[in-house]
């Protein structure tokens, strides 16, 4: 079981890893999308692409989506502060349980639940983009169950952290 739980966690962090690539290439497209907007108006013709604008926002939701469970292996993630700080290590480790439990992982299977048929009916009725040019939308939909699938697999990693160090710093 650890070791599939450590294979949760590598295969995030490589898909972080990936992320880091995706915010590069999103601002690049959004930089040449918006150069060529403006060579558009200077040479009369339009050279800007609905379908760039689009793989920019898709970029971003991926960008979002799948950077959450890479943020949370960081421990980069928001979190209410007010108390926590001043918490002991075994304290924290059972906030932590406690949050995974109580809203971390039931939030996260309830988002695959709920967006995964809505991925299906996009898929099967080949839905696009109304703008002219524009592209395939299932698969920034199907983005939504992804990310939330790896977000509750990282979740039982951080479980497995939060009991492992409440053992530890047991009294």
């Amino acid at each position: 079981m650890h070791r599939l739980i450590d294979g949760i966690t590598h295969w995030n962090v490589g898909v972080g890893h990936v992320v880091r690539w995706l915010l590069v290439i999103m601002v690049g497209i959004g930089s040449a999308n918006a150069i060529l907007r403006y060579a558009s108006t200077s040479l009369g013709a339009n050279l800007s692409s609905n379908g760039l604008i689009e793989l920019q926002w898709y970029l971003f939701a991926a960008v979002f989506l799948l950077g959450a469970p890479y943020t949370l292996i960081r421990n980069r993630h928001v979190r209410v502060d007010v108390f926590y700080g001043r918490l002991s290590g075994r304290q924290q480790a059972w906030v932590d349980l406690g949050g995974t439990l109580g809203f971390l992982l039931p939030f996260s299977i309830f988002g695959v639940v709920t967006s995964w048929p809505l991925v299906r009916q996009s898929f099967a009725i080949g839905e696009m983009s109304p703008d002219p040019g524009g592209l395939l939308r299932w698969p920034v939909k199907a983005l939504v169950p992804l990310a939330f699938a790896l977000l509750a697999l990282q979740s039982l990693a951080q479980l497995r952290d939060a009991v492992r160090r409440i053992r530890e710093e047991a009294p």
